[in-house]
C-alpha cells in the first residue's frame, strides 16, 4: 500500500502525443513538474505557477484520460520532486512511466524509460551524474558539439534546437542531418508536437 503524504509542485498534467525520441508520435499523458536546477535560454517552460498536489491527486487527474497507460513525467527537473512512492503508486495503477531528466541528479527508483537530455553544454551547472538512460537527447545549437557525455544508452538523438532565428535554425538542421549520417548510430529528433501544431 502507497503511504506517500507529501505534496508535489506540479505545473501541469495534460494529454497529447509524445513528441520526441524514441516514444515520438505515442499518445501519452503529461505530468509536468514545476522547479529546475537549470535555467535554459532555449526553455518554453513557465516555472512561476503550479498547484501543490497529492499524489492520488495525481493519480486521479492522469486517470481521466483513459484508456492511455503512457506516462511522460517531466519539467523543470523532475528529479528534484518524483519519489519512489509516487512511481509505485504509477505502477500499482497499471502504468508505465518515462521520465525527462537533465541527468544532474540519480533517477529514482521505478521509472520505465529514462531520457536524458544534458545541458552542461550550454549551463556550467549542469554536470551529468547518472551513468545509464534508454535514450540520450542532445540538443544542438549549431555551435557546441554533440556528446553522450559519458551516458550508455540504447539509443542516441540529436535534436536541432530553435534558436528564434528561421535562418538559422535551417542552418542547424542540416547541419544536424549531416552529423547523422556521418555518425548512424545516432538519430535526428524533430520537435512534432510543434511541427504538427499541438502542446
Amino acid at each position: 500500500m502507497n503511504c506517500d503524504a507529501r505534496t508535489y509542485k506540479v505545473n501541469e498534467i495534460f494529454y497529447s502525443l509524445q513528441g520526441e525520441g524514441h516514444h515520438a508520435g505515442r499518445a501519452a499523458v503529461f505530468v509536468r513538474f514545476a522547479k529546475c536546477n537549470l535555467h535554459c535560454w532555449f526553455c518554453d517552460t513557465n516555472f512561476d505557477t503550479f498547484t501543490e498536489m497529492s499524489a492520488q491527486q495525481i493519480i486521479e487527474n492522469v486517470q481521466q484520460y483513459a484508456p492511455c497507460h503512457f506516462v511522460v513525467i517531466t519539467g523543470g527537473e523532475p528529479t528534484l520532486q518524483v519519489t519512489p512512492e509516487l512511481l509505485q503508486l504509477f505502477h500499482i495503477h497499471g502504468y508505465y512511466v518515462s521520465m525527462e531528466t537533465n541527468g544532474t541528479h540519480p533517477i529514482p527508483k521505478g521509472v520505465d524509460w529514462v531520457t536524458c537530455s544534458p545541458k552542461k553544454a550550454f549551463i556550467e551547472a549542469g554536470d551529468v551524474h547518472i551513468k545509464q538512460a534508454n535514450e540520450i537527447k542532445v540538443v544542438y545549437d549549431g555551435i557546441h558539439p554533440i556528446s553522450t557525455f559519458g551516458i550508455e544508452s540504447e539509443e542516441r538523438y540529436v535534436q536541432p534546437c530553435d534558436v528564434g532565428d528561421e535562418l538559422r535554425n535551417k542552418e542547424i538542421m542540416q547541419q544536424a542531418i549531416q552529423f547523422v549520417k556521418t555518425h548512424p548510430q545516432w538519430k535526428l529528433s524533430l520537435q512534432l508536437h510543434k511541427l504538427i501544431g499541438i502542446q
